[in-house]
């Protein structure tokens, strides 16, 4: 698969255009989200690049939630992901648990916690995307959030009762571009967006509206954070996702 090399310039544009996309819809209600994607992708895969692009052009879109994770396995190869993390890993892989499959890969796209796609395969993204929403299994919860003093309330509507769902924040960088010295993308200078450095539950949630008031230093200096609203199987492997938004930390976007 061909690799995609972005110029600095153009790099720096389009993060640019991203963090202003985030900041305009991080107060109060979200706008009405396709989904949510979570990428499993790391800087040591060749075919990682194209997917790490189409992730940027979701975020910037705005309306999706677009996640990276870093995962580790790679890193044998000869460079180390910067981002990576073992958390990143294990995410993924309890995903391969709940889809029943053998062995994880990268690029690989979760959607919604349903499905999974090559993520370097735009068509594949988003049609998964649109095919979850027009049979009824997309995002059914919505989700709100402002800030109440010096706390973030986050508010639920009402949905079908889980036995077990969760309120999960996953907190992740700000666009970044990151050269690469060593491994199969030597040489390449990548834009990576939304990179998780953390997944944090904060709640449980049991079909009915609810209030979740979490204190502001739960974000505060951590970049971005998106709040996902995740049934969870009995054995605590992840499921469906059922209503997503992002908050921003107060030096960046909260009562901008």
């Amino acid at each position: 698969m061909k690799r995609e090399k972005l110029t600095g310039l153009a790099a720096f544009a389009l993060a640019a255009a991203i963090c202003a996309s985030m900041m305009q819809s991080a107060l109060a209600e979200s706008p009405r989200l396709r989904g949510v994607v979570e990428l499993f992708t790391s800087q040591g895969c060749r075919s990682c690049p194209p997917a790490d692009e189409i992730l940027g052009e979701l975020a910037a879109k705005g309306d999706v939630v677009a996640l990276a994770y870093h995962v580790d396995y790679w890193d044998y190869l000869g460079w180390k992901d910067t981002l990576g993390s073992p958390d990143n890993t294990k995410r993924q892989r309890d995903y391969g648990r709940t889809f029943g499959i053998r062995s994880v890969y990268t690029p690989q796209a979760v959607i919604n916690g349903q499905v999974h796609v090559n993520g370097a395969k735009r068509n594949a993204v988003t049609g998964a995307l649109d095919a979850l929403a027009k049979s009824g299994k997309g995002m059914s919860v919505e989700l709100k959030a402002e800030q109440v003093g010096e706390s973030i309330v986050i508010e639920t509507g009402a949905g079908p009762t889980y036995s077990k769902a969760h309120l999960v924040l996953v907190f992740f960088e700000d666009a970044k571009p990151v050269q690469i010295e060593r491994g199969e993308n030597t040489g390449s200078t990548v834009m990576y967006w939304n990179a998780v450095t953390g997944v944090q539950t904060a709640g449980m949630w049991k079909g009915k509206p609810a209030r979740f008031e979490l204190p502001m230093s739960a974000i505060t200096d951590k970049g971005g954070c998106a709040a996902l609203l995740q049934s969870v199987s009995k054995d605590g492997l992840p499921g469906p996702i059922l209503g997503a938004t992002i908050l921003r930390s107060p030096e960046t976007a909260w009562n901008k």
